[in-house]
This record gives C-alpha cells, sequence and structure tokens, in this order.
C-alpha cells in the first residue's frame, strides 16, 4: 500500500538530507553576501574568484569540474567577473576551443580588500554552525 502525498511530503519535509542541507547553504551564503555586498561580490562570486586564483590560469572545464558547476551556472557568473575586470582571459596558442582564466590585478586586490569582511562572515557562519558542524563540512566531500 502506498503512502498517500501528503505523507510522502511530510516524510520528506522532516527527514531530506538534500533539503536540510540546501536551507543551510542558502542560510550560510546569506550571511557571506551581506559581509561582500558593499564590495559588489556575491558569494557564488567569490568562490569562483578562490577557484581561479589558486589554479589559475585555468580552462572553463576544469573549473566547473573543480567546483562541481554545471556549465550554465559557471557561464552566467564568469560573465559577470570578466565585465568587472576581476579574472582574465589570457592568451594560449595551444588549445582554441576556450582561453583560459586567470586572476586580474583588479581581481588580486578585491581579494585582499574584502579579507576583513570575508573574516567576519567565516566566524558569524561558525558560530552558526558549531565546531562540530563545521567539521561535518569539512569531512563530508572531502574527497569529492
Amino acid at each position: 500500500m502506498s503512502k498517500s502525498a501528503q505523507a510522502v511530503a511530510d516524510e520528506i519535509a522532516s527527514e531530506c538530507v538534500m533539503t536540510r542541507w540546501r536551507m543551510t547553504n542558502r542560510v550560510l551564503a546569506a550571511v557571506y553576501d551581506e559581509g561582500l555586498r558593499p564590495f559588489g561580490l556575491k558569494s557564488s562570486q567569490l568562490s569562483l574568484l578562490v577557484a581561479v586564483t589558486k589554479a589559475g590560469p585555468v580552462r572553463r572545464i576544469e573549473l566547473g569540474r573543480l567546483l562541481s558547476l554545471d556549465p550554465s551556472t559557471l557561464t552566467r557568473n564568469l560573465a559577470v567577473m570578466l565585465k568587472h575586470g576581476w579574472i582574465e582571459e589570457v592568451p594560449d596558442d595551444g588549445d582554441q576551443r576556450g582561453a583560459p582564466l586567470a586572476t586580474a590585478a583588479t581581481g588580486r586586490k578585491l581579494l585582499e580588500r574584502i579579507a576583513p569582511a570575508w573574516r567576519r562572515a567565516q566566524d558569524r557562519a561558525k558560530k552558526m554552525l558549531g565546531s562540530s558542524g563545521v567539521n561535518l563540512v569539512f569531512s563530508a566531500l572531502k574527497d569529492h
């Protein structure tokens, strides 16, 4: 005998790991977005800026793999960042399917300027999650 739609909805609402994880993600992203707003940067863009800075020059496809982003989300966020001059395409004589990306001078300066705001947001996030929550976040996808 199958459960009613209401019973299934109740079960998912109270037990679904994905639903809870996504809600947590939205709450945490809001904490960082609030701190980054004065700099015109969103938390999703900060993640890309950090990834390009660490890995760059890096091709879009590899950046998408590193951050587990689908191509449309990656393209949308990169367009904003390229427009602001935070990242740039660098010449590549090899593969012409897409120029590698690197952090531009303005992007490096932005990272330096936002550091105190990011640290404040980081402290708020850690307080919200508690030490066991922070440990869970860092251990949950360690092999990914």
